[in-house]
């Protein structure tokens, strides 16, 4: 290992000791959505490559986002013309302004990270920045199209081994799986699900990718083959 190598690893390790993993997690969530805005603003998505298949999710928070951050510029405007200091009004403009920037971020870095079957018939399910599980081909029992209203953040998990990540106070596929898979939660927590349920906004349309292996993509190689449940609601 070269001496500068060797010092940022020095440096990592001595920030792994210092700062909380929830800390560091909140500062790459951060970081990583602040690039997801770059990749909007030229329309480019994140981990998708060719002959992949993506699964937007972001049809029930979208008009939420887009409110929020109407009712932010609103209130900065506001703040502007109530706040007769000048120095505070530049501090109330700054977290304003940022705040602002933060719902763009985390809208963009959904609209970005879509979920994504891949070519070999892997499932990577995703939440902007925050959530990343990758399933892979052969512990794919079954998926359905299964539109459910779970109480709960945005990933929770049950007592039962059943994920759910919830998009907008719904999923609408639920995928049994043929083993446990681990994955890790926003803030650091690790767990194991043998089922998810997600959201995907054509959720029919993924789970007949899922089913046929994704025909579609060149030499695409799925291995076994999903099962497809008849769709369900709750």
């Amino acid at each position: 290992m070269s001496g500068r190598a060797g010092r940022v690893a020095a440096v990592r390790e001595a920030v792994r000791a210092v700062v909380p993993v929830q800390v560091r997690r909140l500062v790459a969530h951060e970081l990583r959505a602040a690039v997801s805005l770059a990749l909007w603003a030229v329309r480019r998505r994140h981990g998708v490559g060719e002959g992949d298949l993506a699964a937007r999710y972001t049809g029930p928070q979208t008009a939420m986002m887009y409110g929020m951050v109407f009712v932010s510029v609103v209130e900065t405007v506001a703040l502007s013309l109530l706040i007769p200091w000048p120095a505070v009004h530049r501090v109330v403009l700054v977290l304003d302004v940022y705040g602002v920037l933060i719902v763009l971020a985390l809208h963009a870095a959904c609209v970005t990270r879509p979920h994504v079957l891949g070519a070999d018939g892997s499932l990577r399910l995703r939440y902007g920045a925050l959530f990343d599980l990758r399933i892979p081909a052969d512990a794919i029992a079954s998926a359905r199209v299964d539109r459910r209203y779970p109480t709960g953040r945005l990933v929770t998990v049950g007592d039962d081994g059943v994920l759910d990540l919830i998009v907008g106070g719904q999923t609408t596929v639920t995928l049994e799986l043929n083993r446990p898979v681990a994955f890790v939660r926003p803030l650091g927590r690790r767990g194991e699900a043998r089922t998810v349920r997600f959201h995907a906004d054509d959720p029919r349309t993924l789970v007949q990718a899922l089913a046929t292996g994704n025909p579609g993509a060149p030499g695409a190689t799925a291995g076994p083959r999903p099962a497809v449940g008849r769709p369900t609601g709750r």
